[in-house]
């Protein structure tokens, strides 16, 4: 694609850091489509493998366990080396490894094609922050970051509707294989996009002097900045919830409702995509409110996670049928208005040549914290118990996350004073 002079703020024009948004977006909804397709098939996987429910959570937490362990090594790569090619390449692989999933025999075969998933998609959230940070100015970064997060929901959707139909109609191994191929036409693609260079880890002293970073300096940038830290387990605390109920919201439905597989996976997804108003929306409030008020990337998740806090529990605790499933799908709407703020933070606060790793940070805790541990913690509840009570703790764990971003935007302020200020080159 063509690419014109730079505008003021960008990277390079406007025009194709647009394109290269786009194929972010395009391959982050792959990336969940591949991640979540097999969420509404638990019924059918559990009946043909023989499993639990507590294992059909393990299916889902064993890609989040592999992102957890390979997540620095892969986003030091990313920081150090090529953004595009590293995305380009972790894609190809999280692709095959889906397809994979169609050929597997028993459970522990398709446990371990699920981790493969995990290792593939390692990087990616790190790597696509970083790319959006250095290609958009700072006052549209919460903006483009709630956007760019508008495809985790379209593709848990996707992945949630696909799976129950294709299921339904051909098997549930043949829905792996089908939902494979698109994400890796957009991987390849991604391996000849532009990049920004690489940032020397150096920070600025007094008479400007540079002083190259050694790994203590590496370990304070991020130990000194207690806004990003409270942010890293906030957004862990939101994440058990989305992912507790993109894993068990289909199956709260078959049960609860006596709701058919394809009919219960498209109610559910319907919930989950209506986060596609609430990331980009929620963008669009944190930047607005961030020009009054500098700790708004923090403020409005605090506000509107305690906000979703009350209408889970109103769904869950008050209501059924009809009335019930409307407070579901607004809470749909402003469960993810937090993404957009908090994302952003980690990488205001944070040198600028470590932007992929902060996010790797993250990454970490809040799959480690939230989505590994969420589908299993609400399976074994739901073996224990039944899967509403299981359901039932998520609006206190929501109000625990509110908490923890309310106490990092009252650090905000002072953190972003200590930034090193780099200006970023096209490679």
């Amino acid at each position: 694609m063509k690419n014109s002079k730079p505008e003021e703020g960008y990277l390079f024009s406007k025009r194709y850091s647009h394109y290269i948004f786009i194929l972010l977006f395009l391959l982050y909804m792959f990336d969940y489509i591949d991640r979540m397709v097999i969420t509404s098939m638990f019924p059918a996987i559990e009946r043909d493998l023989g499993i639990s429910h507590t294992q059909s959570g393990m299916l889902v937490s064993a890609v989040y366990w592999a992102i957890v362990l390979l997540t620095f090594p892969v986003s030091l790569l990313v920081d150090r080396w090529s953004r595009t090619k590293t995305i380009g390449i972790m894609a190809i692989m999280w692709s095959i490894a889906t397809a994979l999933c169609a050929l597997t025999g028993n459970y522990v075969q398709l446990f371990m094609a699920r981790a493969l998933i995990g290792i593939g998609e390692a990087g990616y959230a790190p790597g696509g922050s970083a790319v959006i940070s250095g290609l958009f100015p700072i006052d549209k970064r919460s903006r483009m970051m709630g956007l760019w997060n508008a495809s985790i929901p379209i593709g848990t959707a996707i992945g949630h509707f696909l799976g129950g139909v294709i299921a339904v109609n051909l098997g549930w191994e043949h829905a792996f294989g089908i939902v494979a191929l698109p994400g890796l036409v957009i991987a390849v693609l991604f391996l000849f996009l532009k990049d920004y260079k690489t940032v020397d880890l150096a920070f600025i002293e007094k008479g400007n002097q540079r002083i190259k970073m050694e790994r203590k300096d590496m370990v304070r940038e991020f130990l000194t900045r207690p806004s990003v830290i409270f942010t890293y387990f906030g957004m862990a605390a939101v994440t058990f919830t989305t992912t507790a109920l993109i894993t068990w919201l289909s199956t709260y439905f078959q049960n609860e409702q006596g709701m058919p597989m394809d009919t219960a996976g498209a109610k559910a997804s319907l919930v989950m995509v209506l986060a596609v108003v609430g990331a980009p929306l929620g963008g669009w409030l944190t930047d607005l409110w961030r020009k009054k008020q500098v700790n708004a990337r923090l403020l409005l998740p605090a506000i509107s996670t305690l906000l979703t806090a009350v209408l889970l529990f109103i769904a869950l605790y008050l209501f059924k049928g009809t009335i019930q499933y409307v407070f579901l799908l607004i809470m749909g709407v402003s469960i993810m208005f937090f993404i957009s703020g908090a994302a952003a933070v980690t990488q205001d606060v944070i040198h600028p040549g470590l932007r992929a790793t902060s996010y790797a940070v993250a990454v970490v805790i809040m799959n480690l914290i939230g989505s590994s541990m969420a589908p299993i913690v609400i399976g074994k509840l739901y073996d224990i118990y039944n899967i509403k009570t299981a359901l039932s703790i998520l609006p206190f764990i929501l109000i625990t996350g509110s908490l923890l971003f309310y106490l990092g935007s009252r650090y905000y302020e002072k953190d972003m004073e200590k930034v090193t200020k780099v200006k970023l080159e096209v490679a």
